[in-house]
């Protein structure tokens, strides 16, 4: 089991470094001076050189590179003695550092991973994602529990109507729903139940969690999630009601389904009780790995609907070619991707010994 779980965060390792390798190299082609993008159009060119070099953008490209690697990193190298020459090492930069040990004049500190500050409002990257992850961590759970609980109950209900009419419109809806573009539905959804529908909905366009109110300062807002929450978790909802349709079929065809039947109980015993706990298996399995999709497809559904969340930020960022901003959600994004799937690695692996084994 111990190996087992250590291949896998080895595995981690490599996809993340390979993601953080071609993030940096790609953001770093891309036309746009930093330099000027801090200080305007109308900057000196001392002033632009001066940032250049704060910003170790005077260096070759691999050195950049590396200097990024040795930010982002838990465990870092600093310059121990003269810091003049290593300016881009400067330790200010991890306030909660701490040195493990040194060599001649360089010390391997672990520190928190520093994802550099942003080119518009010299904000910490770190700060900006802190502000931002809570919305997206709310809004990714609460669409995957509107997806679970209506997809399970619906996927029960049709299974116990196989060829029916509202089977069919069930399942046609279902192909719909996990072909649906996102960006698509959002709007769709945003302009039917908050513009066309509104007087009866009572909802909002836009909106987040918690909005600013004149008189009364931040106030929580529930109903600004009810939107985003339904349109990101449509695909998930129909992916976990064929699943349950499919498996509550398997089941209900079984021989302890027929003994149940010939003892009497009920139908709504058999399928609720019996057949749907037998049933679960896959559904869950499913569950388990939309999370990590859900929290990095939330990107077109938080733009377009206001939402305050890391999709959000990164989209803003992105047309500000703020690129440290843009560099750092993708990270954060690639880390809880990978940690979920090591998660429900090691759980497949604990309930199923023949994982471990091949």
């Amino acid at each position: 089991m111990v190996s087992f779980l250590l291949k896998r965060i080895f595995y981690g390792f490599l996809i993340l470094w390979g993601i953080t390798t071609l993030v940096f190299y790609l953001f770093n082609i891309l036309p746009g001076d930093p330099a000027r993008m801090m200080l305007g159009q109308r900057a000196d060119i001392a002033s632009i050189e001066a940032i250049n070099k704060e910003l170790g953008r005077d260096y070759p490209m691999m050195k950049q590179y590396l200097f990024y690697l040795n930010d982002i990193s838990p465990l870092s190298l600093h310059a121990v003695k003269n810091q003049e020459s290593f300016t881009y090492y400067d330790a200010n930069k991890y306030p909660s550092s701490s040195v493990l040990f040194n060599v001649n004049e360089t010390a391997l500190v672990l520190k928190k991973p520093y994802l550099r500050r942003s080119y518009q409002n010299q904000l910490t990257v770190n700060e900006m994602i802190a502000d931002s992850l809570g919305g997206t961590a709310v809004l990714a759970l609460a669409a995957l529990i509107i997806a679970a609980f209506f997809g399970i109950v619906l996927g029960v209900y049709v299974s116990t109507r196989k060829g029916t009419i509202a089977d069919r419109l069930i399942l046609i809806s279902s192909v719909f729903g996990m072909a649906f573009p996102s960006f698509f539905a959002s709007i769709l959804v945003a302009w039917i139940f908050g513009f066309v529908l509104s007087s009866y909905t009572h909802l909002n366009m836009t909106g987040s969690l918690y909005e600013v109110h004149p008189f009364k300062g931040e106030m929580l807002n529930i109903k600004n999630l009810i939107l985003p929450a339904f349109t990101l978790g449509i695909r998930p909802l129909s992916v976990f009601m064929q699943l349950t349709r499919s498996s509550m079929l398997d089941e209900l065809s079984k021989d302890y389904i027929r003994t149940a039947l010939a003892k009497g109980l009920s139908k709504r015993t058999i399928v609720w009780k019996h057949a749907l706990r037998n049933a679960l298996g896959p559904v869950l399995t499913s569950i388990s790995g939309w999370l990590g999709s859900l929290l990095a497809g939330a990107v077109f559904i938080e733009y377009i609907f206001g939402w305050k969340g890391i999709g959000k930020l990164m989209v803003d960022s992105l047309e500000r070619y703020d690129f440290p901003v843009v560099m750092g959600c993708t990270l954060v994004v690639a880390v809880f991707f990978v940690i979920i799937n090591i998660l429900m690695d090691f759980i497949y692996a604990l309930l199923d010994p023949r994982i471990r084994l091949n």
